[in-house]
């Protein structure tokens, strides 16, 4: 660390997605030596700051106080003062709270300079294995399940891989959702990422639907979904289909009929044509119609 005044400015600084270790050099020079942070949760922040042996001046800033904290912050960088934004995880302003901050600071003729990091967008979009250019990042879905699915059908028509955040309880009802309104896409569904317990579960949106998590979903999750492809190719869909049967029987505790119907609905087919399939694959053992 230097001993350097910091200059004034709006500092975004991005904060480590998962492992404290994971946050750069720069970031630590500017949290140690600006005059106040504004954090969204402060106890969290704390954490890293006492790993890295920072002691700073902070206050809260997050979602349900940031009309009211407006005015202090831009009291304080009027002042000539340098204030550092910190998120819980990530940049600042991407599905967190920074934007009105930032748009006030810019009106104002006030510097406003990125420290850049760690982001679980790239971060998930790297390790995903899927076509990274185009992307389109959707943030989080709505949480009522008529705009979430109206949200999901505007971005269906778009060639693009698809970048989504999506809170762990609602994790199950949204994937449902992408099956249904994207179809069988490619797609990753990342959690914990840089954490013990990281886990990328890769398959197709039907089978990601259909199987249930091995572990209780912690944490915010991330979900790349690959572009839509001209045609599915024969083999993809028989090995596809040799996954995501056996994941619904388990899902549906053993019960053939209600494993037909479940998976049937996920992959947009019939419990008959679906039961003709899995005869083929020969995935079922008899040939009694479901």
């Amino acid at each position: 660390m230097t001993d350097e005044t910091l200059p004034a400015g709006l500092y975004l600084v991005a904060s480590p997605i998962g492992h404290l270790q994971d946050v750069t050099l720069r970031a630590l020079e500017v949290l140690a030596h600006a005059d106040l942070l504004a954090c969204e949760d402060t106890r969290h922040s704390r954490r890293l700051l006492d790993r890295h042996g920072i002691k700073a001046r902070a206050i809260p800033y997050h979602a349900h106080n940031e009309h009211r904290q407006l005015a202090r912050l831009l009291d304080e960088l009027r002042a000539g003062r340098s204030v550092a934004l910190l998120t819980d995880a990530g940049m600042p302003g991407i599905s967190d709270p920074g934007l009105l901050l930032v748009r006030a600071a810019r009106a104002e003729g006030i510097p406003v300079i990125p420290i850049p990091g760690p982001s679980a967008v790239i971060t998930a979009l790297a390790a995903a294995g899927l076509p990274t250019a185009p992307f389109t990042f959707l943030g989080f879905l709505p949480p009522r399940a008529g705009a979430r699915r109206r949200a999901l059908s505007d971005a269906a028509s778009l060639p693009h891989t698809l970048v989504i955040f999506e809170a762990p309880h609602r994790l199950g009802a949204s994937l449902a959702d992408m099956a249904e309104i994207l179809g069988s896409r490619a797609a990753v569904v990342c959690r914990e990422m840089t954490k013990i317990h990281e886990e990328f579960r890769c398959g197709s949106l039907p089978e990601l639907a259909a199987a249930p998590p091995a572990t209780r979903e912690r944490g915010e999750i991330t979900v790349v979904i690959g572009p839509p492809t001209a045609r599915t190719e024969p083999a993809a869909v028989s090995i596809s289909l040799a996954e995501a049967w056996p994941r619904a029987l388990s899902a549906c505790g053993g019960q053939r009929r209600e494993a037909l119907r479940h998976l049937a609905r996920q992959r947009g087919t019939s419990r008959n044509a679906l039961y003709r399939d899995l005869l083929a694959a020969g995935l079922l053992e008899d040939s009694r119609a479901p």
